[in-house]
């Protein structure tokens, strides 16, 4: 061999060893180039309701990873035709490509044909910047390489096919089938698979919601490049390009009404399970909430009629929580008439619980601790208490009221005698076990009024205790969370706390249930039995203003409640009507919705019913005869209209010398005789009613003096 062949020779080998040395490198270098972590895409998470019914989605982008085992064949080789039509015989890099695009270039005098591999494109959009240096472009050569490797070509392809945007917000096949033709990509045909292989060189210019027309060139452009690739025959080829877009377009939009729970679900799911925000908007999680969407829609349609909304202006605002009182589960959340997400949720600020805080503060307790009984006398007179004077709104005192009036009416002055009885140690005793923890160490916490407040949310766990036996429970927004794979990695608890005697819890519910009926609740109207109290707070600053309204309420199935009021109240900005607003809304919403409701709250086993009041009446025609009797002599029969409950007792009294005398009793009539009386020396007669339940004489009647001889005497 002369000495030019043995440099050709050596040159040769040379450059094979160079090749040999640089494809090591590359293998070296992809080592550390690439990251497989990067291959987790982000994924949107799905809410369902309980039923497994779709509600919405979360996302930063919105995107269902599929396999590649699920995407039709016919929709591969669509993807394949326009973006790479020798993926199947390169590895990685396609040189024959790559020489026809610099050829095409040439003639053309600028950059027409792209000569990327699909391998490239995973390589470029997974792993590198979009920076458009020959750094960047040779890190992309290195990672297809070696992609090309590690991976198998079906890999390659599925994470392709679940990476690429195809406009209007859907990032993947699975998210873009969804959006544009309202089905799973398993179920896409030949042309559907072509227009989306049509979309991601141009997602907008080709859109076919925009664009139709320009889409259905390209789509067509497509499926004459699978004939071209034997993927389809002439015939198919033009039967296909005949079919029109088809589109059933199902654009995922945001639900205004949706979105105070969307942040309670988000805000649990981080605070609970701690799973951030960023993670529950990628991870492609499942997230089965106890939202009942139609309550939740009728919610926040009402909540936009000002007519609900007695304020100086329309910005006075308003909160909503309404809870499964079984389960805990909130149906439904308003955080403000006006929400908008992470902004200023109504539903978890305190604010001043007017007389809603009685029940809870004052008269649940004092039965659990048998310090006083529905029907128990409370002293109802304006009092002082160091210095602390509590006044009844109507200015009007009776001296003694029932607990069970005093609730119903909402008096102020009993609500505070009691909590004085009862001890602030020990109302607060119970407020800590309701989840109620407040700071306040004064009677003014008989109304409500603390320094603080409470929020929505926990005062409707709080009487929780009354509709379910004396247990609260805490409320979610979660059921479960299920990962990608279907893997449940969180799921609610039941947390109940026992707070109250189920007696206690029943005799509240009766007497809660008549504030509804008959007391200040009364407002609105309700197909069913409803318990529950009202509250409101002065504005001190205007007369006859108000700052915070209330309505708390529950059924055998549900416990809610609705707060009104400013985010900050001044003299120009103040309620103008009271608590009959809120309750009136509470009422609407569950009139409006789907819920069923029971007619009548379930007795609980070995709890003792509380009988409805006794109302005295008083007695103001009693009339007297003298009868004879052949056993009884002389007789005084006393007549009088009885009252219409027949369980009203009468004392009946002789008065004889300015001395009473109780000489009988008679229950539910309005007759009785007194026998053997001295004809010679007739009293005079009078009755007065007794009430048994409370131990409670009423006024007493007219006088009567029997008259000897009258038309009914002679028989």
């Amino acid at each position: 061999m002369n000495r030019r062949g043995m440099i050709a020779a050596f040159s040769i080998i040379g450059m094979v060893l160079l090749a040999f040395i640089g494809y090591l490198l590359i293998l070296f270098l992809g080592k550390y180039i690439i990251d497989e972590k990067k291959f987790v895409m982000n994924s949107a998470a799905t809410l369902v309701d309980e039923k497994g019914n779709e509600i919405t989605r979360l996302y930063v982008e919105n995107r269902d990873i599929v396999s590649i085992k699920e995407i039709p064949e016919h929709v591969q080789q669509a993807f394949i035709a326009v973006e790479d039509a020798r993926f199947y015989y390169h590895h990685g890099i396609d040189i024959k490509a790559i020489g026809r695009a610099l050829y095409k270039d040439l003639l053309a005098g600028s950059k027409v044909e792209g000569g990327s591999t699909i391998t490239q494109q995973v390589a470029k959009n997974v792993f590198l910047s979009s920076e458009k240096t020959w750094m960047r472009k040779t890190k992309e050569v290195v990672i297809a390489l070696n992609l090309e490797k590690r991976y198998s070509k079906q890999k390659i392809l599925e994470v392709y096919l679940n990476q690429i945007y195809f406009g209007h917000g859907a990032y993947g096949i699975q998210a873009a089938s969804k959006l544009y033709f309202n089905k799973d990509v398993e179920q896409l045909t030949v042309e559907q698979g072509a227009l989306l292989a049509a979309l991601p060189k141009a997602p907008g210019a080709y859109s076919p919601i925009l664009h139709p027309e320009r889409s259905l060139q390209r789509r067509n452009v497509v499926l004459d490049l699978m004939r071209k690739s034997d993927y389809l025959t002439s015939e198919q080829t033009v039967r296909l390009q005949g079919r029109t877009l088809a589109l059933d377009v199902h654009q995922q939009v945001k639900e205004p009404a949706f979105l105070t729970y969307l942040d309670m679900v988000m805000d649990e799911a981080k605070d609970k399970y701690s799973i951030s925000n960023e993670e529950l908007l990628k991870g492609g999680y499942k997230i089965t909430v106890p939202m009942n969407r139609d309550v939740q829609k009728t919610a926040y349609d009402l909540f936009q009629k000002g007519s609900y909304f007695p304020g100086t202006d329309e910005t006075v605002q308003g909160a909503f929580v309404l809870m499964d009182q079984k389960t805990g589960g909130v149906l439904s959340v308003i955080g403000g008439r006006d929400y908008v997400q992470k902004g200023l949720n109504r539903v978890n600020i305190k604010r001043q619980p007017g007389s809603t805080f009685k029940p809870l503060a004052v008269y649940a307790p004092a039965l659990q601790e048998k310090k006083f009984q529905p029907y128990s006398l409370l002293e109802d007179k304006a009092l002082t208490y160091d210095g602390y004077a509590p006044q009844n709104i109507d200015g009007q005192y009776k001296g003694t009221i029932t607990m069970y009036d005093a609730l119903v009416h909402s008096t102020n002055a009993p609500a505070v005698w009691a909590l004085n009885e009862l001890g602030i140690g020990t109302s607060k005793q119970y407020l800590n076990r309701l989840g109620l923890e407040i700071e306040d160490d004064g009677l003014a916490m008989a109304l409500g009024g603390l320094k603080e407040g409470v929020t929505p949310l926990s005062i409707v766990s709080a009487y929780r205790a009354f509709s379910s036996e004396g247990k609260t429970i805490e409320p979610f927004f979660i059921q479960k969370i299920e990962d990608r794979h279907g893997t449940v990695i969180a799921e609610a608890a039941l947390k109940e706390e026992k707070v109250f005697s189920k007696q206690t819890a029943w005799d509240m519910t009766k007497m809660l249930e008549t504030v509804v009926k008959e007391g200040t609740a009364k407002s609105g109207s309700f197909q069913g039995a409803l318990a529950g109290k009202t509250g409101t707070t002065s504005y001190t600053g205007v007369k006859g203003a108000s700052k915070d309204t209330w309505f708390v309420g529950y059924t055998d199935d549900v416990v809610g409640a609705v707060w009104m009021g400013y985010d900050r109240t001044d003299k120009q900005h103040y309620l103008t009507k009271g608590s009959s607003y809120p309750t009136r809304l509470f009422k609407d919403i569950l009139t409006r919705s789907p819920l069923k409701h029971a007619t009548a709250f379930t007795l609980p086993e070995n709890v003792k019913d509380l009988p409805e009041p006794i109302h005295l009446q008083a007695v103001n025609d009693l009339t007297s005869d003298v009868i004879f009797k052949p056993l009884g002599l002389f007789t005084v029969r006393l007549t009088w209209t009885p009252s219409s409950d027949k369980r009203l007792v009468y004392h009946i009294y002789e008065l004889k010398d300015g001395d009473a005398r109780l000489v009988g009793k008679v229950k539910g009539k309005g007759e009785y005789d007194v026998e053997m009386v001295n004809v010679l020396n007739i009293p005079s007669f009078y009755i007065v009613p007794y009430n048994q339940l409370t131990k409670q004489q009423g006024d007493k009647s007219n006088e009567v003096i029997p008259a000897f001889f009258s038309e009914e005497a002679v028989q």
